[in-house]
């Protein structure tokens, strides 16, 4: 089987094993945007860092990563891939090192904004893993890349809190940054390279991205159904750990086994990638919202302290994880089936989209947790469900590629 390569030649298709390095550096990379989450307490008191900025330890990465998904992402149209994956990858070790050894607070906020920049390496990855696949297989593909990057999310804050616990915060982010060291060395070593067609200048390629999304209505769509989703996932995930630990008793220890629930997400990517390469998007992307719908009948059961309470809580989280990724990889699948040469501008603007909806979500949930409660959460996470099943069924048939 022949895969495109880089001067419009034929190139042989690399085996499964390179999906599957390119799905661990994935969840290895992805990662790193999390681990601050679980250790604001520790590193805010370790650099002296007051309680009302304590926050920023895991904002700025966010930040960060949000800033690369505009501005890192689609480069991927314009530069030869591999070297800009390990030039990524690069930053990432050097802001890790220097995270890892900071002592005072504005040079690690300034580290973590690098760290969130060198992150985005995982779009790109996921932009290498679609040009190397079959086109009949890239669904499939997609999902097994992706299924490798939620679990490198789901297992990061866990990982993080019992190194601390162990030893240092620091001792997290200086193993990170050796992980990234061999990482980079390995796909060096292990990707071909992939130089794009088209001769953009970096100026014109940003000003394309406007354009881009004004005239590709599957972007348009695909971008505010995960932007819905993927906002109800951010207001769950904000908030459900307060109220674990206000009905619940919860530790913080606690609260890191309960994140393991979403491990069962990772599972669902894969087969989400080979619906979408039967053909099946629509029904597919219907199932992806009603999970999400589902999460937050069950989580109402939460209001109460009780097994049931806690019953309900641990089905919501696994019918929302499903959900959303579901249709994350049913979402790149569709924008992939677009222009190959535009690729990493459509990514981009997809990731960077629904990644700002994560991020209002995360604002709306600490506002509506502290002015209605739990209640005011799950009514709020279930309009956003709705809303995009609403705006699913005004989508014509012929409008979703495949």
């Amino acid at each position: 089987m022949q895969t495109p390569s880089i001067h419009g030649q034929a190139i042989q298709a690399p085996g499964s094993w390179v999906f599957l390095l390119l799905a661990t550096a994935c969840g290895m990379i992805a990662a790193n945007i999390y681990y601050a989450q679980p250790l604001i307490g520790p590193i805010a008191v370790s650099l002296g860092l007051s309680v009302q900025f304590a926050g920023l330890v895991a904002t700025v990465t966010q930040v960060g990563y949000g800033i690369g998904l505009l501005l890192i992402v689609p480069l991927g149209d314009l530069m030869e891939n591999r070297r800009l994956v390990i030039t990524t990858l690069g930053v990432t070790t050097l802001a890790l090192v220097a995270t890892a050894s900071a002592t005072h607070a504005f040079t690690f906020l300034a580290a973590g904004v690098l760290i969130g920049l060198g992150s985005v390496t995982v779009q790109l990855l996921v932009l290498y893993a679609v040009h190397l696949a079959p086109s009949a297989l890239q669904g499939r593909i997609v999902g097994i890349v992706t299924g490798g990057l939620m679990l490198g999310i789901m297992f990061a804050r866990p990982a993080a809190s019992f190194i601390t616990g162990m030893g240092s915060w620091r001792t997290v982010f200086m193993g990170s940054a050796v992980t990234m060291i061999v990482l980079a060395a390995v796909l060096r070593i292990a990707l071909p390279i992939r130089l794009p067609v088209q001769g953009l200048r970096y100026g014109s390629l940003l000003a394309s991205m406007g354009p881009l999304i004004w005239h590709t209505p599957v972007l348009r769509r695909r971008a505010f159904y995960q932007s819905c989703l993927f906002g109800a996932f951010s207001l769950f995930w904000t908030t459900v750990p307060l109220l674990l630990a206000d009905n619940f008793q919860f530790s913080q220890t606690d609260i890191a086994v309960f994140a393991l629930t979403g491990i069962a997400s990772a599972l669902a990517a894969p087969l989400a990638g080979h619906a979408a390469d039967r053909g099946w998007d629509r029904s597919a992307t219907c199932i992806a919202m009603l999970a999400v719908a589902a999460c937050f009948v069950f989580g109402r059961l939460g209001s109460s302290a009780s097994v049931i309470g806690l019953m309900g809580l641990v089905l919501g989280a696994i019918f929302l994880g499903f959900g959303v990724s579901v249709h994350a990889v049913l979402g790149q699948r569709a924008i992939f089936s677009l222009d190959p040469q535009s690729r990493g501008r459509h990514n981009g603007l997809f990731m960077a989209t629904y990644f700002t909806a994560g991020a209002l979500g995360s604002i709306l949930g600490t506002w509506a947790y502290t002015n209605g409660g739990w209640p005011l959460i799950n009514w709020i996470g279930f309009g956003l469900s709705v809303l995009a099943l609403i705006s699913l069924c005004t989508e014509r048939n012929h409008s979703t590629p495949r």
